[in-house]
């Protein structure tokens, strides 16, 4: 009895090294410079990260942007898949120096489509909940209107979205089949996310190589700019 709450806060324990180290093998933090991934996570919101969850890489390394990335280089070490609904941090392939955080939706093998903004996954389209009017928090500090659905993935991960427009540019996607050693990820913030659905040669993620990853994000740590309204969260997982 005296150990199960020590096992449940452990990844909250390793988050804290990582805040104090700032960056290390075993955990870091990271600041969420975008509005991408709200309402799940806001601008301003300091990200505790357990950076072997997916085994290592090269793009772990500080320098691991102006290391080659192809071959043996692209391998993870003890490495493995993320589940559908994780949140990951990851180095950006538009641009390798900056390290950007998204949920992923689809695994290799799955066949992903858009219709209309709806995902479909295997054929089945992604259920969602209206949960009402909500607002956007821009980086000026600005708010604009939308709309927030809960989002229910394959496996039962509930998340919620945000959606500005009824049918935006990115909102339809023909079906394909997500390749070997990639994922498609995608921000909470469907409107205005630079994802997925965007490829690396326009500023976008594309499809994501494992090698890219960093971490998975476990708990919103604090956040200097909406502490009053994220203060619930802190130190709860994502």
């Amino acid at each position: 009895m005296v150990w199960k709450p020590v096992r449940a806060a452990f990844p909250f324990i390793l988050t804290l090294m990582g805040v104090v180290t700032v960056q290390s093998a075993l955990a870091a933090r990271y600041e969420v410079p975008s509005a991408s991934m709200e309402p799940s996570l806001m601008i301003g919101d300091q990200l505790g990260t357990i950076n072997f969850t997916y085994g290592f890489s090269t793009a772990q390394l500080p320098f691991g942007n102006r290391l080659p990335h192809s071959g043996l280089m692209a391998k993870r070490l003890l490495g493995h898949a993320p589940s559908r609904g994780d949140v990951v941090v990851f180095r950006s392939p538009s641009l390798p120096n900056t390290t950007w955080v998204k949920r992923v939706i689809a695994l290799p093998g799955d066949q992903v489509a858009l219709n209309h903004g709806r995902v479909t996954i295997n054929g089945q389209v992604l259920p969602w909940q209206d949960k009402g009017p909500a607002q956007e928090i821009l980086a000026d500090r600005r708010s604009v209107p939308a709309e927030r659905f809960a989002e229910t993935l394959p496996g039962g991960v509930v998340h919620d979205i945000l959606k500005i427009e009824e049918d935006g540019p990115l909102d339809n996607i023909a079906a394909f089949t997500v390749p070997a050693d990639r994922l498609f990820v995608m921000g909470d913030n469907r409107d205005d996310s630079a994802d997925s659905r965007v490829p690396a040669a326009q500023g976008g993620v594309g499809l994501l190589p494992f090698w890219n990853l960093e971490g998975k994000v476990v708990s919103v740590l604090w956040s200097w700019d909406h502490f009053k309204l994220r203060s619930e969260r802190f130190f709860k997982a994502v």
